[in-house]
């Protein structure tokens, strides 16, 4: 793969990866990276009870920096959940305070093992409502409104969209922008922080923080962007049929987040291997060919699926998901899972639910759609092409047994090699 040159190492690898969409002055940022450690930011607000996987994308950029030897400064954002800033689609919808507070709180837990906060590197947490909170209106007006020009606001490419728009934009919305630009000088004063990044949709929100920096502090700040995630067959990233992709484990399940990025496409695997995952361009160029020789084998969806997996959820969890994932197919014993982990590897396979705990299995398949007839589950049964729970099911009138229920309320049933089911045991 191409190599930028005369670039700091950290700025050729995140260019390299396709993940400087826009930079400030990216000769003077690259000066100041060289010269020795930086102190930089990227903020997350709480609009949600957790962050999504597109937001990996910043949290992973402060990472790539840190390893690279800079000081990172993960904000989230106490005061901007609050106000929100302006969507394309509408106003947002505030929340109640207690609501944000206890989301900020989730977010910070979420962001934190991404870092590293021990040694000559550590990052440090910081929430916005500590400095916005106690400024009064007049405050902010004086002080930092007066560097703000009406021109430049409302040319932002959101703004002028809403102003046009049916909705219109409350006023709320509209001074998102500079409570944003509040936390970047905020920053540089507490901290000398003198970088900020974010997605290419907040290019607009990093430029009035160098502006205001400038104007208010008269010095220079650097930001660039990311550019933001796409799929090749147009559709969104970070959506499935069951919703957005989260990183909270009881929003989205480490099996369900594993299994995502398993399937992903062909023409995007590399693309999200050089921005999600920490391997080194060689290896990517090496899982690039053997995808390309051997899609069959879906090497580099599989070096996703765990690398991002491990990040995000830890190994351990990352091991069981491929246990469960195995197992399913009979390659592992399905009662060496946790509940948790099984549940979730069974929760979009066709179902049925029964009150008998000695129910025939004949009944089972039938009732569960794994076969459209009693008659058609009779015949596979009688050819051995059923399996119980992994076993395969020897007599055809068999019934369930009180340990065929694994944790006592879910069976996996599974025609031939790759057609599963799962019955569920109510009492």
């Amino acid at each position: 793969m191409e190599r930028v040159p005369q670039l700091p190492p950290v700025l050729r690898d995140l260019t390299a990866r396709d993940l400087i969409a826009q930079c400030t002055d990216q000769p003077a940022l690259a000066a100041d990276l060289a010269k020795g450690p930086i102190v930089y930011y990227c903020g997350f607000d709480p609009t949600a009870p957790s962050l999504h996987i597109g937001n990996l994308v910043q949290n992973l950029t402060l990472r790539r920096l840190q390893q690279a030897g800079h000081l990172p400064l993960g904000l989230v954002g106490g005061a901007t959940g609050l106000v929100g800033d302006p969507k394309l689609t509408g106003e947002r919808v505030l929340n109640d305070p207690e609501i944000v507070a206890g989301w900020v709180d989730r977010i910070r837990r979420q962001i934190e093992p991404l870092l590293d906060f021990d040694g000559p590197y550590a990052a440090r947490m910081v929430n916005n409502l500590d400095w916005t909170a106690p400024l009064g209106a007049i405050d902010l007006l004086r002080e930092v409104g007066k560097h703000f020009r009406m021109s430049t606001m409302l040319a932002k490419e959101t703004v002028a969209a809403r102003l046009r728009s049916d909705q219109g934009l409350s006023f709320t919305e509209f001074a998102y922008q500079v409570m944003q630009a509040l936390d970047f000088r905020e920053l540089y004063r507490r901290y000398g922080c003198a970088l900020q990044t974010g997605g290419n949709d907040q290019w607009g929100n990093l430029l009035a923080g160098v502006e205001l920096i400038h104007k208010a502090e008269r010095a220079s700040v650097h930001a660039f962007t990311t550019p933001l995630v796409t799929k090749a067959d147009g559709t969104k990233f970070g959506k499935t049929e069951a919703g957005t992709v989260w990183l909270d484990p009881a929003m989205t399940s480490p099996y369900a987040f594993h299994q995502f990025w398993l399937n992903q496409d062909d023409r995007d695997v590399v693309s999200y291997l050089k921005v999600f995952s920490f391997r080194d361009l060689d290896q990517i160029g090496e899982l690039a060919t053997a995808t390309a020789d051997r899609p069959h084998e879906r090497a580099a969806q599989r070096a996703l699926a765990d690398d991002v997996t491990a990040l995000v959820h830890g190994a351990a969890a990352t091991a069981q998901v491929k246990a469960a994932a195995a197992a399913l197919f009979g390659g592992g014993d399905l009662r060496e899972l946790d509940q948790a982990t099984l549940e979730a590897a069974v929760a979009g396979l066709p179902s049925t639910v029964v009150t008998s705990p000695d129910a025939a299995v004949v009944d089972l398949l039938a009732a569960s759609g794994l076969e459209a007839s009693k008659g058609a589950a009779r015949r596979t049964l009688a050819s051995g092409g059923v399996y119980l729970n992994n076993v395969k099911v020897a007599a055809a009138d068999q019934r369930m047994a009180g340990d065929d229920w694994l944790f006592g309320r879910l069976a996996v049933l599974r025609r031939g090699r790759k057609t599963l089911g799962v019955a569920h045991l109510e009492p």
